[in-house]
């Protein structure tokens, strides 16, 4: 049993022999089962045993949507200013600085343009990574850039909603991109170009009051949390217990609010489906 006893005192290892411990081999998902990460991406980073669709930002679903992931960002450096000089407990400018130096993002969406099933589709991605999905000025600016653009070009659009709300630092401002981006998905209503709004984990606040809900077609990932305010909140408000599944997406379906719950391997082809119907043009393959 000499390899249970320590021939030596103290470990010795040089430094360029020691190497550091792989991260994110593995994810966890709620329910607890555990899957390899390239496994995870493979699967449209979706768990295979019980089908958790894991939060994921525009970087993924663009490469989900765009044939090839090839894309054009559209007003790729626009970011937030401080009119307000807000300050709780560091000032503005320095957590948007923190948030750009850690999500590598400049605001919480993106919008790019590209093929998708082989035809041009506008879509603007938030990412809840970046001072969780808040709505401020410059998320309302680019998604209403955005339906300028498609009307514009005469483009669908197509907007992925995951958010906490309006953005605290810019106060009335950031409520004021409620009507904004309304006003826009209203006129391209009326310039006849589809527009498809996709619910993903969580959609609240704002979000939900405005553009999220607007769509021609409101669709949702499973599981997705969907509502204005939380249910805690709901529920202290109200002194009532909520019903199970609140605020979920099968929920929302059940009463109405949704049209489709989609998994997100079969995201691509049912939102070209969708554009194909609305557009009254052959189904593309």
């Amino acid at each position: 049993m000499a390899w249970f006893k320590r021939k030596e005192k103290g470990i010795h290892t040089s430094t360029e022999e020691k190497k550091d411990t792989p991260k994110g081999l593995w994810y966890k998902s709620p329910t607890g089962k555990i899957i390899d990460t390239k496994e995870l991406e493979q699967n449209f980073y979706v768990s295979p045993e019980d089908g958790y669709h894991v939060r994921i930002g525009s970087n993924e679903y663009f490469q989900i949507l765009f044939d090839d992931n090839k894309f054009k960002e559209l007003d790729a450096n626009l970011t937030s200013k401080d009119p307000l000089k807000f300050e709780d407990t560091k000032k503005y400018p320095d957590r948007l600085k923190a948030a750009q130096a850690k999500t590598k993002l400049k605001d919480a969406v993106r919008t790019a343009v590209g093929k998708s099933n082989g035809e041009d589709l506008v879509i603007a991605c938030m990412d809840f990574s970046f001072i969780g999905g808040s709505m401020g000025s410059v998320v309302g600016e680019k998604i209403a850039r955005a339906a300028d653009y498609a009307m514009k070009k005469k483009t669908p659009l197509m907007i992925i909603s995951k958010s906490g709300g309006a953005r605290m630092m810019e106060a009335a401002l950031s409520l004021m991109q409620l009507a904004k981006t309304s006003v826009k998905l209203a006129q391209l209503a009326d310039a006849g170009i589809p527009y498809i709004s996709l619910c993903t984990d969580p959609t609240t606040g704002g979000t939900t009051a405005s553009f999220a809900m607007l769509g021609d077609i409101n669709i949702a990932e499973p599981g997705a949390l969907i509502g204005f305010a939380g249910p805690r909140i709901v529920r202290d408000t109200t002194g009532k217990e909520l019903p199970e599944g609140f605020q979920t997406s099968e929920f929302l379906l059940e009463h109405g609010f949704l049209d489709f719950i989609t998994h997100r391997k079969d995201l691509k082809a049912k939102v070209n489906l969708y554009i194909d119907l609305i557009k009254n043009q052959p189904i593309r393959a």
